[in-house]
């Protein structure tokens, strides 16, 4: 179907956003950023999000922390840098005005 490769590209479109707001509330582990994202029917797999936790790392939206683990290895915890929060505030305000956009003209 059509309509399916159009979804897949705004889902992929807000999914950078998506993940700057789960990381905002606290430093997340990827597993559980998945699950999140899982729960809120944004279906995400591994080979997805780890090239793009790196990507927004390397543009110093993020940064990360191992934190040991009683349940193995230790874990990488990513967290919202001051840009990655600034940038996010920009992120909400471009969604503020699409999200108008689309209520306007739902409403034509």
């Amino acid at each position: 179907m059509k309509a399916d490769n159009v979804k897949s590209q705004m889902r992929k479109g807000i999914l950078e956003y998506c993940i700057l707001l789960i990381l905002d509330r606290e430093p997340a582990y990827a597993p559980d950023i998945i699950r999140i994202l899982q729960e809120a029917k944004l279906i995400v797999v591994e080979g997805t999000l780890y090239p793009l936790l790196t990507r927004l790392k390397n543009m110093n939206l993020l940064s990360y922390q191992w934190i040991e683990s009683t349940q193995g290895p230790p874990r990488k915890y990513y967290k919202l840098t001051e840009e990655g929060k600034e940038f996010l505030a920009e992120l909400g305000s471009a969604w503020e005005e699409i999200s108008d956009t689309i209520t306007h003209l739902k409403k034509i």
